[in-house]
């Protein structure tokens, strides 16, 4: 909480100047970027691979285990990297390295025991898909824990340390993914894309001179349990909504129809790699926005949004007019089933961009209970576009109602957003706390 200064007290020192504190904000951002682009570059690389390799219904498999991935990292972001951005995003080094080593430690403890859970489940299930699960399981710790240090360097305002850790990841997939192919299984392909992921997490030690101190763990969850268990409660939101579509589209069309959507997805992957890329240090800048000029957050926001929807629409517009026969160079036979999808998941990812504005803006004042609210209702649009598109009219019918669904979750977003700035207008007490 921030006081005024009283008689007889210095006041407190000048905000930076205009053109400093822009120039500051591009090299923040412009790191995001190129971290994000090194990680997407992986991931796209992987996918893209796999799917050539394996095949439109292995690549399905493939794309479960992943998405189930997806929802462990939002477990793991909620409690310990999402209240790590929002409080310690710009303090003192000695306050950032003593919440670092709780908050890396708290998400190696879900890694761990997240880890645990998935190998027994993929052991009970056998087969491709149990082998994917039990895989997945042992390599969680290392990807959940390369995940929070971007974070960390990202609080800290040093994006280049989380750009160099993706690069090692990059670096150590080639030699994995080769080793990969030669086993042809899609256990194999999780494994080499996780244990990669371990090499850039142990590097992340050395980086940091920080340890991840999962003894502290229970602390860290009690001081951040105010934001860290809605923030829980509203990332698995998000990602059990994915995961659920996704089982529910096998199961409703079959699992080739879980790899046609993982299929285009990957082709809007360089623009992902911009929106993921901005959401790594949106929050912190919103936080600093706040602190700094209140005033400007809702602008700051709007801007943001606006320009993922629209920088989204150009890019899906650009694919199609992609040739058939580049298309199949990309993905082989997953591309004749993803082509047809391209347009609503355009619509998707521009609707997803539109709303991370306001979603920044949320989490940068603290509302966390708001920011819960538009996530649950979100995902319910988007379960129920998703699985009652699956219904009526198959794959397409499932990437138009998730589209759909996408852009009224946006909608309820910007509404929060609107009633939590009147609020604060209000409000002399400002809800973010940075220490």
């Amino acid at each position: 909480m921030t006081s005024m200064p009283v008689e007889g007290e210095n006041p407190p020192p000048a905000a930076p100047r205009a053109g400093s504190a822009r120039r500051a904000l591009v090299g923040r951002l412009s790191w995001g970027l190129a971290d994000q682009a090194a990680s997407s570059i992986s991931n796209f690389a992987v996918g893209i691979y796999v799917a050539r390799s394996l095949g439109v219904t292995a690549f399905g498999v493939f794309s479960l285990a992943w998405v189930t991935y997806g929802v462990v990292l939002n477990v793991s972001r909620g409690l310990s990297t999402d209240p790590l951005v929002v409080r310690f995003s710009g303090v003192p080094e000695a306050s950032w390295r003593g919440a670092v080593a709780r908050s890396t430690g708290t998400a190696l403890g879900v890694g761990t025991s997240m880890g645990a859970l998935s190998l027994v489940i993929g052991l009970a299930l056998g087969g491709r898909l149990g082998a994917a699960f039990a895989c997945l399981g042992v390599m969680l710790p290392g990807l959940l824990l390369q995940d929070a240090w971007r974070f960390s360097f990202f609080a800290a305002g040093n994006g280049r340390k989380a750009f160099v850790n993706d690069v090692v990841w990059c670096v150590a997939l080639v030699p994995a993914m080769v080793a990969a192919a030669h086993a042809g299984t899609v256990g194999a392909f999780v494994l080499a894309w996780g244990a990669s992921a371990a090499v850039a997490a142990a590097y992340g030690c050395h980086q940091s001179g920080i340890r991840p101190r999962m003894t502290k763990a229970r602390g860290w969850l009690r001081e951040q349990r105010d934001l860290g268990y809605r923030y829980l409660v509203e990332n698995v939101s998000l990602s059990g909504a994915s995961q659920l579509r996704a089982y529910g589209l096998g199961a409703i069309v079959g699992l080739g129809a879980v790899g046609a959507v993982r299929g285009a997805e990957l082709m809007m992957g360089p623009f992902l790699a911009v929106l993921m890329g901005l959401s790594l240090v949106t929050v912190p800048e919103a936080a600093r926005v706040l602190r700094q000029s209140p005033h400007r957050l809702a602008k700051f926001c709007l801007l943001l949004g606006g320009g993922q929807a629209a920088a989204a629409l150009l890019w899906g517009g650009s694919l199609l007019l992609l040739p058939n026969r580049l298309g199949d160079l990309l993905l082989g036979d997953v591309w004749h089933s993803s082509s047809h999808l391209i347009v609503p998941i355009t619509f998707s990812v521009a609707g997803a961009g539109l709303g991370t504005g306001a979603a920044a803006g949320l989490r940068a004042l603290g509302a966390a209970r708001r920011s819960l609210r538009c996530q649950l209702f979100a995902s319910a649009f988007y379960v129920s576009g998703g699985l009652g598109g699956a219904a009526l009219a198959g794959t397409v019918g499932s990437a138009w109602g998730v589209a759909a669904a996408t852009v009224g979750g946006s909608a309820v977003w910007w509404l929060q957003l609107r009633s939590a700035l009147r609020e604060r207008h209000h409000d002399s007490v400002p809800e973010v706390r940075t220490s």
